[in-house]
């Protein structure tokens, strides 16, 4: 088989061949070119030590050359590549304690997590595939490479991992694999939980989003996400629903747009719902307040997941506001422009729709129809150009102190009141009109 390797990665090869190494290109981009999608980056490995690859190449950077890694930087690209190693003992299930080098190929494939990525490649040797990951990749199976139990002893996060490329790839996990998934998931505990996130942002923007539901049936959420177990087994008796609490979410993701933010708050929107759950004396469930509780909830599980303030209030928000149906008209509508940010509107009806396509058909024409004449008087209130903002005032805090107002709180208290009539009524927001109106405020 033939691969065609960019110029730079071919050049870094034949360098260290002509000095008497081996090396080639390994892991996901093997993957991904038999898949025949384009890598991100590409990665090699050799026989030559690192000090050993540093001396042939003119820009490089230690970036890891304790395990072994010097980044090669050819054409302002930097390109991994790693010498030949086996991994020491894994004392805490996370770090190898200490790394060896080896002078062969087979040794290093062999540490390596799933047969899918643990081919090399290169020109003169062709494919080198010792546990049949190209079989793998076309049956579509995710495997461990040898003993799954040793795989996930060595780094716990390899479990996460391969739910992870099954949702990215839609591939199933061979059984051997999965029960040690499932035997072993407490072990999740020792992971960061920096590295969980990053493999649950790559889950829950996939194409196959619903494969959450195995990080629950596996028994990892329990670790770091407890709160999908309690919404996986919270039944809805309530004629809006068909699906448990969790059920419905994963359905939201995905009618949801693959977006980091959109898909959290999918999955998070109703995450206070079996804590609201109350029963009446119809059997009927009800969830009142849940999106105000469920905005604390959704904080508690990002913050613990260590994802970035921007996201995590972006997310919050979202699930704050997702139940909100004003009745429609130009002022309740730029009110919650206000309310939810004129930057986050679009996110929020696309939110309302995949709750919506979620539940069950009862009302949904109705339910869907409310949601296009809210995005429709949005559209209007944006193109209006409509005052959204104390900022977007024809008059600011430096106007009221040339009238004499003095400096402190009482600024921003008349500036609000006039926002408030504006945002009313938007024809008011005329210069002369708001100097003369605050002059009868401060009479």
């Amino acid at each position: 088989m033939n691969m065609n390797l960019p110029a730079d990665v071919s050049k870094i090869i034949n360098i260290l061949e002509s000095n008497g190494h081996e090396a080639y290109a390994v892991g996901g981009c093997v993957r991904d070119c038999i898949l025949g999608k384009v890598p991100h980056d590409w990665d090699i490995t050799t026989s030559a030590l690192p000090e050993t690859v540093k001396s042939y190449f003119d820009r490089t950077f230690d970036t890891g050359i304790e395990h072994g890694t010097v980044t090669v930087l050819l054409h302002g690209v930097g390109y991994e590549v790693t010498t030949y190693r086996v991994d020491g003992k894994y004392e805490d299930g996370r770090h190898p304690k200490e790394v060896t080098f080896t002078a062969s190929l087979e040794e290093d494939l062999k540490r390596r997590d799933f047969t899918i990525n643990a081919m090399a490649y290169n020109d003169s040797k062709g494919l080198v595939d010792l546990f049949g990951g190209k079989e793998d990749l076309e049956a579509g199976i995710i495997r461990a490479v040898g003993n799954p139990t040793e795989r996930f002893t060595e780094d716990a996060l390899r479990m996460l991992r391969a739910l992870r490329f099954s949702a990215q790839l839609g591939f199933e996990i061979e059984p051997e694999t999965y029960k040690a998934i499932c035997e072993l998931a407490p072990t999740l505990d020792r992971i960061s939980a920096e590295r969980i996130q990053v493999e649950m942002v790559k889950l829950v923007t996939s194409d196959h989003p619903e494969r959450l539901r195995e990080v629950y049936n596996t028994g990892l959420s329990k670790v770091f996400f407890p709160e999908l177990n309690v919404m996986m087994e919270c039944e809805q008796n309530n004629k809006h629903h068909m699906y448990t609490v969790g059920e419905h979410a994963i359905k939201a993701m995905e009618l949801s747009p693959a977006d980091k933010v959109i898909r959290l708050t999918m999955m998070l929107h109703d995450v206070a719902k079996p804590a609201c759950k109350t029963t009446d004396d119809k059997g009927q469930n009800h969830f009142k307040m849940h999106p105000v509780k469920g905005a604390e909830m959704a904080r508690d599980v990002l913050r613990r997941l260590k994802f970035d303030n921007d996201t995590t209030d972006k997310v919050c928000n979202l699930v704050k506001n997702h139940d909100d149906r004003p009745e429609i008209n130009e002022r309740n509508v730029r009110r919650m422009i206000i309310r939810v940010g004129k930057e986050n509107f679009e996110d929020l009806l696309a939110v309302k729709r995949a709750d919506t396509l979620a539940q069950s058909m009862y009302h949904r024409d109705e339910k869907l129809a409310y949601i296009d004449e809210l995005e429709q008087m949005y559209k209007s209130i944006i193109a209006a150009g409509d005052c959204l903002k104390i900022k977007d005032l024809q008059i600011n805090g430096k106007d009221l102190i040339d009238m004499g107002v003095p400096q402190g709180q009482r600024i921003g208290e008349i500036l609000k009141a006039v926002f408030d009539e504006v945002v009313d009524n938007p024809k008011l927001n005329n210069r002369d009109y708001l100097l003369n109106r605050v002059k009868d405020m401060l009479q």
